[in-house]
């Protein structure tokens, strides 16, 4: 089952890489700036751009091989004002915290990027893409906490040590705010928003503006 998962999970990367490509008019010489990225996803299409991949310090063994990597905070940007052509972001904006922290990431976006496309999961598809766990994401706090400290889709096909399971579960419960369309057209106002679909559902969101 995690194989299937996995495999799927892949094939729609590639689609929106590839649509990503296509859309924002990426070549060899287009400047990206991918906040939270890993290289895995740029190895999913052939035109690759001038990365510069942002992320924590703890990303580190994430990023071995990659020549062009920054440690920061999408929230604080170090860089000048339009310093990149695009910014791209994959599922990292519902990680950053409350609402308010999210409206920090969004301005900085905009405002080291010419163009963006900041791609989240949508609030209400019925699996919590996560956790991979039906509807715990639509119950109050107290009852996510109830449950998922007890056991996850999640947990139970990638059967992770006591320790990340505990550190992902308390940083989902903690951190991770989901969004749906018009969270996500509030923090990116002048974004044409993209919907991602799977069997019919809207499974994804991207926020894309173009220069």
């Amino acid at each position: 089952m995690w194989g299937l998962i996995t495999s799927l999970s892949r094939r729609f990367r590639r689609r929106r890489m590839q649509r990503f490509v296509r859309e924002c008019r990426i070549t060899g010489e287009t400047r990206v700036l991918d906040i939270g990225g890993t290289p895995d996803n740029w190895e999913l299409i052939d035109t690759v751009p001038r990365l510069v991949l942002l992320n924590m310090p703890r990303a580190q063994a994430d990023l071995a091989g990659t020549t062009q990597w920054v440690a920061g905070d999408g929230r604080a940007l170090p860089f000048r004002d339009a310093a990149f052509d695009v910014v791209f972001s994959n599922s990292v904006i519902e990680h950053v915290g409350e609402p308010a922290s999210q409206e920090r990431f969004a301005r900085e976006v905009a405002r080291v990027g010419r163009a963006y496309w900041v791609q989240t999961p949508n609030r209400w598809f019925p699996v919590e893409q996560h956790l991979l766990t039906p509807l715990v994401h639509w119950l109050p706090k107290s009852w996510q906490a109830a449950i998922v400290r007890r056991g996850t889709v999640w947990s139970a096909l990638t059967r992770p040590t006591a320790d990340r399971r505990d550190f992902y579960i308390e940083h989902f419960l903690r951190d991770i705010h989901l969004l749906g369309m018009g969270e996500l057209k509030r923090l990116f106002p002048s974004a044409r928003l993209i919907r991602e679909r799977f069997l019919g559902v809207t499974k994804s969101l991207i926020a894309c503006r173009l220069p």
